[in-house]
């Protein structure tokens, strides 16, 4: 499929993550991209940052793209739809970046079948390392649920997954960076507590934790079969994994994680 010309309606932290990781892997050119925003300090932000063109005009977007990502917050969908629905005609590949958005909720707001892909990725698009689902209906092709794919492959990995699993996925991806990036915290605060200078702490846990997930990713190993590699008997390593199972670790962080899934779903009933 030839290359298409991309629009983002909504340029918040997801919108500037991911147009920021399509411009550095070099999939497309800021020539290609046309962004709106609900203020020109957004834009402006945007502007300076990318050199894409922007607009406060989302029909504007619709009408000078193929390809519009929707990265608004959901509350809003309605509204923005309401907006771009008379320019979007068939050929165009709607994508909607929002939790509890469904499908057929996006056919409801349109009032029409449309091209939709639903997609849940998260912000390290900025670093070219986000992780993204992608669910699209039957009105999208192969060939070009295919060029979607390599859109969002271009700053980071996307795999196709069934809608009903699109909560599950807001908890372990969507979210979960957040959650991460409170345990590097804690590991730093602890390095500090024990001496060590702060900007040095941060680098020590951050390049654990991703060292750590990239084992994970190419050794193909469960994680408790490297965890345990780590744990010599008596050691250090035994003696704090023994304390975070003490004060519930994994306990905290699945209960967690599934509040956050919980509250996807209950979202979804209100779109």
């Amino acid at each position: 499929m030839k290359e298409k010309r991309i629009g983002f309606i909504g340029c918040g932290n997801m919108g500037f993550a991911m147009i920021g990781g399509i411009l550095k892997s070099g999939v497309s050119t800021a020539l290609q991209i046309t962004a709106s925003a609900g203020t020109k300090e957004t834009l402006d932000r945007i502007s300076r940052s990318y050199g894409i063109r922007t607009t406060l005009n989302n029909s504007e977007v619709i009408k000078n793209s193929d390809i519009v990502f929707l990265a608004v917050k959901p509350h809003l969908y309605e509204t923005v739809i309401k907006e771009i629905r008379n320019d979007t005609d068939d050929g165009k590949i709607i994508v909607a970046i929002a939790a509890g958005v469904s499908l057929s909720r996006l056919n409801h707001f349109f009032q029409k079948p449309v091209k939709a892909v639903r997609a849940m990725p998260n912000t390290p698009a900025m670093a070219l390392e986000a992780m993204s689902a992608l669910t699209p209906n039957d009105c999208v092709t192969e060939t070009e649920m295919q060029y979607v794919i390599s859109l969002f492959e271009s700053f980071g990995q996307a795999e196709i997954v069934p809608e009903s699993l699109m909560d599950a996925v807001t908890g372990v991806s969507g979210s979960s960076p957040a959650y991460v990036y409170l345990f590097i915290e804690a590991m730093a605060d602890a390095a500090v507590a024990d001496g060590m200078p702060r900007k040095q702490a941060y680098k020590f846990a951050a390049q654990a934790v991703y060292g750590a997930a990239k084992m994970v990713l190419t050794t193909g190993k469960h994680p408790g079969e490297l965890k345990d590699a780590v744990c010599s008997p008596g050691g250090t390593t035994i003696e704090a994994v023994a304390k975070l199972e003490e004060l519930g670790l994994r306990h905290t962080v699945i209960q967690s994680q599934r509040s956050c899934t919980a509250k996807s779903k209950e979202m979804s009933k209100y779109m």
